[in-house]
């Protein structure tokens, strides 16, 4: 029998990273705070990105099969909360954080971050309530060096 204490206790003790993740579908754009994310290929360099099949941005994903994962540095927990509720944005806005449209995939990658992966759909298993998308890398950045953001330096947790 499952222990759901047990099992949701280990299951928070999986380190991740925090990212936000720019999508866009013609005009309209988006970003999520994305912390199920991993690399899984060397060749061709593969990530997975693991996104609720509720969120309006599974569904732009879904429809132009690219993605954008910008790397949050230590002490950016506030940009990240920017992007944790259902937002829909429509034209070239994110409110009031500074981004520019990636050069292969046109989805928004944050100015103040590490850097960015643009990310085109390869693959994706849809099971259980998150959608796995394998995302090719086809276009990196880097900004500056720093530490990642990591969802448990923040007090937030995603799982279990």
């Amino acid at each position: 029998m499952l222990d759901k204490q047990a099992k949701k206790t280990m299951l928070r003790k999986i380190p991740h990273g925090l990212y936000v993740c720019g999508v866009k579908d013609g005009e309209e754009l988006n970003g999520f705070t994305a912390s199920w994310v991993m690399q899984s290929s060397f060749e061709p360099p593969l990530v997975i990105n693991c996104v609720n099949n509720n969120s309006g941005s599974h569904e732009i994903l879904q429809k132009s099969g690219v993605f954008a994962l910008s790397f949050l540095e230590d002490g950016q927990k506030e940009l990240a909360a920017k992007f944790f509720k259902p937002k829909r944005r429509v034209g070239n806005k994110l409110e009031d954080v500074e981004f520019i449209e990636g050069p292969q995939t046109g989805c928004p990658i944050i100015k103040d971050s590490l850097g960015y992966l643009e990310c085109k759909v390869v693959g994706c298993v849809e099971k259980g309530d998150h959608t796995i998308f394998v995302g090719e890398v086809i276009s990196a950045g880097i900004y500056r060096e720093g530490k990642p953001l990591l969802l448990e330096s923040t007090g937030w947790q995603y799982g279990g």
